[in-house]
């Protein structure tokens, strides 16, 4: 198979692949980008893998950092852009299942191949558009196939996160798993206890983002990698019920995990914990707790002028987006306009401030400054009063009186 008319971005790359064959070297571009083309999906990274030894990669070229060179990989940076140039190599035995003891370097481009993950990702492309097939991956493209290369329980054994790359794979693609593919899966699920948390995080986060996630939260569950995920071991039906929703597009990672917590049914103490033993950062754990915190008063009531002020205009959009997923419509542009509406949006907006306080009413600072800010700030949200700061300072002067008559006297 030959490609007529290649994207831009291999096109500009051509030039890297030219320079290594002129050397006497092969040179193909290989990976991901490879196979989205094929399907006619926007790529991504560029990668090139040749028959070159990483020091005859820099002697190739000026300009090169070692990122990875004790894996053959040198970053070529070539006019404006920067290239991996990954050596053929070959892996000795995966004692941790994550990382080869030992990499050799090698000359064939069928080695090299040899120890990809799936065969749609085992496809080699040279700068002319001719596509090097040696393992079927153009007929398992055809028939939408999700094949691993050659002994699926050898590749599953080298680096165990190649089944949650697969179950990502599905989402993203619609492929169906082979069948000797998806019992290997299946067998060697516990595997995933050997991978770091983070890793797992990377695929299972692209999973729910994906395009056909419903097909792939089946797959995971049928496979029982779930099992092996932070907190999921007991949610298997759990994460059926997910995978019955409304098939639209998940655009967010916090809208992905405000989807699953809410399916999960954790309570709000919960939330935290569980998004902290998947390692999410603490701005996403901060906007998922917000988020699953409004959708269940979503699922309950409409907005109130209090629980849009609240919420602020980032979460309340994440809800909103929701919101179809649950049976129920959401009014985006209606619930923006009316948080627009509202009289402030932060405490900042007050017509007074703790500095206005403490010059009106001669006092030191203490927790009343805080208490009165708070009941300037609600009753104006709930517009009781006007955002004026003659109105305020009138409101805080009959608050405070009100409170201080409010106290036991002491005997």
């Amino acid at each position: 198979m030959k490609l007529n008319n290649l994207p831009e971005a291999f096109v500009q790359a051509a030039p890297l692949l030219q320079k290594i064959e002129e050397a006497g070297f092969e040179a193909y571009f290989v990976g991901g980008s490879v196979r989205d083309t094929i399907l006619n999906q926007p790529i991504h990274d560029v990668d090139i893998a040749t028959s070159a030894f990483p020091a005859e990669v820099k002697a190739l070229f000026p300009r090169t950092i070692d990122i990875g060179i004790e894996h053959g990989t040198v970053l070529v940076l070539w006019e404006q852009e920067q290239y991996e140039i990954t050596t053929f190599r070959t892996e000795a035995a995966y004692q941790d299942f994550r990382r080869p003891d030992k990499v050799d370097f090698v000359r064939s481009l069928q080695e090299d191949l040899k120890r990809r993950d799936f065969t749609i990702n085992a496809l080699a492309l040279q700068k002319d558009g001719q596509i090097i097939d040696l393992f079927d991956g153009l007929a398992d493209l055809d028939n939408q196939v999700l094949r691993a290369v050659g002994n699926p329980q050898e590749r599953f054994h080298e680096d165990a996160l190649r089944m949650m790359r697969g179950v990502r794979f599905v989402s993203q693609l619609g492929f169906e798993l082979e069948a000797r593919t998806f019992l290997a899966i299946q067998e060697n699920h516990a595997l995933l206890a050997k991978i770091s948390v983070e890793r797992v995080m990377i695929e299972f986060v692209k999973m729910l983002l994906g395009t056909h996630r419903n097909q792939a939260l089946k797959a995971f569950v049928a496979t029982e990698c779930y099992q092996y995920c932070p907190g999921l071991r007991p949610y298997g039906e759990a994460l059926l019920r997910m995978a019955d929703l409304p098939a639209l597009p998940l655009i967010k990672e916090e809208a992905a995990w405000v989807l699953l917590l809410d399916q999960l049914h954790l309570n709000a103490h919960e939330v935290r914990p569980f998004l902290k033993a998947w390692k999410c950062s603490n701005a996403c754990i901060r906007q998922v707790q917000a988020g699953y915190q409004f959708l269940l008063m979503r699922k309950a009531s409409d907005w109130t002028d209090s629980t849009l002020y609240q919420a602020g205009m980032t979460t309340i959009e994440l809800v909103e987006s929701l919101l179809p997923f649950i049976g129920q419509d959401g009014c985006l542009n209606d619930v923006e306009a009316r948080y627009q509406a509202l009289p402030i949006h932060q405490l900042q907006d007050l017509a007074v401030n703790g500095r206005d306080l403490l010059r009106a009413f001669d006092r030191p600072s203490g927790p009343w400054l805080k208490d009165v800010l708070q009941q300037l700030e609600a009753s104006v949200v709930k517009r009781d009063i006007a955002n004026q700061q003659e109105a305020l300072l009138l409101f805080a002067q009959a608050y405070l009186e009100h409170a201080e008559k409010s106290q036991p006297k002491a005997k």
